[in-house]
């Protein structure tokens, strides 16, 4: 998931649950609980967080709740609401859960500081510096940089937005690259640089909306009208959007198959088949089972041929 590889962390989140249902283990819920958020589809990623939620939280597994509010956080985050990211990110640092409380700080800065709470953001980063400077990775201090730098004022800012993209891009965590030049780019073109906040926000919206990070990318697409410049959405052919998971699932669903006729040829639970098809649905632009069959064999004008 953090190499931005969401199709991959799908398929093997479901090969998890194919092996665990059936023995009566406990599916893999905790990335599912998170790929939701930051693929930034709200209703389904915000049903997924509470279903998540309250399967895991029954178990007495009670660090998962901290990490819904994680999830949600930076979803909002993704879609710009950023006094609901900050509540959520608050709930989701008021432990000290050494696994998760750095990267809920770096989503409490970032909220904190677009809903206009200085102090806030200001010691969420000394938290996070505490802890990345302890880690010393390539991207704990990318992720730092760029949370400073996103605190500071416009002539330190720069240098510190292109520390953290030298420092992230040396490592795998592909995600983080890309806000960090989502930011920069922001900052960039608050200020009126329009030429390289175009670089910048361009390189963001091409990197997130290919990873599937379709609320930052989003973000990135509309920045540019602030001054009425326009970035067009990236297409492509309505079957090479889906996952190879996506398309077992679709076919039969357009044939008239059942969520539970389709689990049981896949060896999956019927409500992973139901999320699934939310996938196909949204990327092809159907809201019923009605629609499958002509949008699977009819390309979309100006993408490639399916």
């Amino acid at each position: 998931m953090h190499a931005g590889e969401f199709d991959t962390a799908e398929t093997l989140i479901d090969e998890a649950t194919a092996i665990s249902e059936p023995v009566g283990g406990v599916p893999m819920m905790y990335t599912s609980l998170v790929l939701g958020p930051w693929r930034g589809h709200e209703s389904r990623a915000m049903e997924l967080v509470g279903t998540v939620a309250e399967e895991v939280s029954a178990r007495g597994e009670g660090r998962v709740l901290s990490l819904a509010d994680y999830a949600t956080a930076v979803l909002y985050n993704g879609l710009g609401r950023y006094d609901t990211a900050l509540a959520a990110a608050t709930s989701a640092c008021r432990y000290e859960d050494p696994g998760l409380r750095g990267w809920a700080l770096a989503e409490l800065i970032e909220a904190a500081h677009r809903s206009g709470q200085p102090a806030t953001a200001k010691t969420a980063l000394a938290g996070l510096t505490e802890r990345t400077r302890a880690a010393g990775t390539e991207g704990a201090l990318g992720v730092e940089a760029s949370s400073r730098a996103l605190l500071s004022g416009d002539d330190a800012a720069e240098p510190l937005y292109q520390e953290s993209i030298e420092h992230l891009g040396h490592c795998r965590v592909a995600l983080h690259p890309a806000r960090a030049r989502l930011l920069y780019g922001e900052r960039l073109r608050r200020r009126n640089r329009r030429p390289e906040s175009r670089t910048e926000l361009s390189a963001a919206y091409e990197a997130l909306s290919r990873i599937g990070a379709d609320g930052f990318a989003e973000r990135a697409r509309r920045e540019p009208m602030a001054t009425g410049e326009s970035v067009r959405r990236r297409t492509a052919g309505a079957v090479s959007e889906l996952t190879s998971r996506e398309a077992q699932i679709a076919r039969p669903a357009k044939d008239g198959h059942t969520n539970h006729e389709i689990g049981s040829q896949l060896f999956i639970s019927p409500r992973t088949v139901e999320w699934h098809l939310g996938n196909v649905f949204a990327k092809l632009g159907v809201t019923s089972r009605r629609h499958l069959r002509s949008a699977l064999s009819t390309p979309r004008p100006g993408t490639r041929g399916a």
